[in-house]
C-alpha cells in the first residue's frame, strides 16, 4: 500500500516510515521542517498536492505541537497545529476516500480517575496541549467514519528528546536529581507504537484505540530504572509535582489501558521495563555513534 507520513521527521515519524518500508510499503514521509519532502498539514494547498501527486492509501498523521508547556502561552499556534491541521487531513482523506490514522494523547483525560483510561471514557483536559488534541480528534470523528485513532504516552526514543535522554544527560553530570513521584503512566517506546500502529492498519482497524508499553510508572520509577540501565551511581530524589511548579497543569494518574488493542489484535504490548532497556540500548549506540 502507499502511505503518507506527516511528521515525519519527528520520533514517532522516523520510526513508523521505518517500520511500514520493511513490511513492503511504498511510504512518502513529509515533514514541515523538510525542504525536499515539506509538508504543512495547516496548508491545504500542500495536503492537496500530496494527495494528487501520490494517491495514498492511508495518511498516518504524526505532525503535532508537542510542547505542552509551551502551549500554555502559544494556545493559538497548538491549536492551529493540533486541531485545526487534523480537520483538513481528515476533509482531504474523505474527498480521495484515504484512510486516516491520527496519533493523540493521554492528556486528553484528567488523571482523576483510579484506574487506567478506557477507549469509551470521557475525555476531560486540564491543559491547552490537552484541549488542542482533543478537538483534533473530534474533528476527525465528524468528518470520517474510515478512521484510526491512537492514543499513546510518555513516549522515548532515540530520534528526539525525551524524559529518559534528559535524565541521562543530567546523569552524568549531577550526583542528584530530584523527580517526579505522584504522576503515573505508562512509558512507551517509539519502536513498539510503530510496530502497533502497523498491526493496526494491516488488520484494517477503526476507531479509537490506546496503545502504550504495559505496566505503569511514575517519573521517579522510570528515572531510577534508566540509571540503574547505564549502571549510573547517580541518586534519585523522588518529590510531590508541587515542587516543580509548571505553566500546565499535569494529570496525576493518566495509565491507558491497551485491553481493546489486545482484544482485537491478539497481540500483547512489551513492558515498560523491557522497553527501556531497548531504549537505552539504542541511546547508548547512538550516542557512540555520534561521538
Amino acid at each position: 500500500m502507499r502511505m503518507l507520513v506527516t511528521g515525519a521527521g519527528g520520533m514517532l515519524g522516523r520510526e513508523i516510515v521505518k517500520t511500514l518500508e520493511m513490511q513492503g510499503h511504498e511510504v512518502w514521509g513529509t515533514d514541515i521542517t523538510s525542504t525536499e519532502e515539506r509538508l504543512d498539514i495547516t496548508r491545504p494547498d500542500q495536503i492537496r498536492y500530496a494527495m494528487i501527486s501520490f494517491r495514498p492509501n492511508w495518511v498516518v498523521n504524526c505532525a503535532a505541537y508537542t510542547n505542552v508547556d509551551g502551549a500554555e502561552d502559544h494556545e493559538e499556534e497548538a491549536l492551529l497545529l493540533n486541531a485545526k491541521g487534523p480537520e483538513m487531513l481528515a476533509r482531504a482523506c474523505r474527498k480521495n476516500s484515504v484512510r486516516l490514522l491520527h496519533i493523540s494523547t493521554d492528556y486528553v483525560f484528567d488523571g482523576t480517575k483510579d484506574a487506567p483510561y478506557r477507549e469509551d471514557d470521557t475525555p476531560s483536559p486540564i491543559n491547552v496541549y490537552g484541549v488542542s488534541k482533543l478537538a483534533g480528534e473530534n474533528a476527525i470523528r465528524h468528518l470520517l467514519t474510515d478512521y484510526l485513532i491512537i492514543r499513546t504516552q510518555w513516549l522515548m526514543g532515540i530520534h528526539g528528546r525525551n524524559f529518559v535522554s534528559t535524565i541521562l544527560a543530567a546523569a552524568q553530570v549531577k550526583e542528584t536529581l530530584q523527580v517526579v513521584n505522584d504522576q503515573w503512566g505508562s512509558p512507551t517506546f517509539a519502536p513498539d507504537l510503530a510496530r502497533a500502529m502497523a498491526i493496526l492498519m494491516e488488520i484494517e482497524a477503526r476507531g479509537v484505540f490506546h496503545v502504550c508499553n504495559r505496566g505503569k510508572a511514575t517519573w521517579y520509577d522510570l528515572a531510577c530504572k534508566a540509571i540503574e540501565c547505564v549502571g549510573l551511581g547517580t541518586r534519585i530524589v523522588p518529590v510531590d509535582t508541587s515542587a516543580y511548579p509548571r505553566p500546565a497543569r499535569r494529570p496525576l494518574y493518566s495509565i491507558l489501558s491497551t485491553m481493546k488493542f489486545t482484544k482485537k489484535t491478539g497481540k500483547v504490548m512489551p513492558l515498560w521495563q523491557t522497553a527501556l532497556e531497548d531504549h537505552v540500548r539504542d541511546y547508548l549506540q547512538h550516542a557512540k555513534g555520534s561521538a
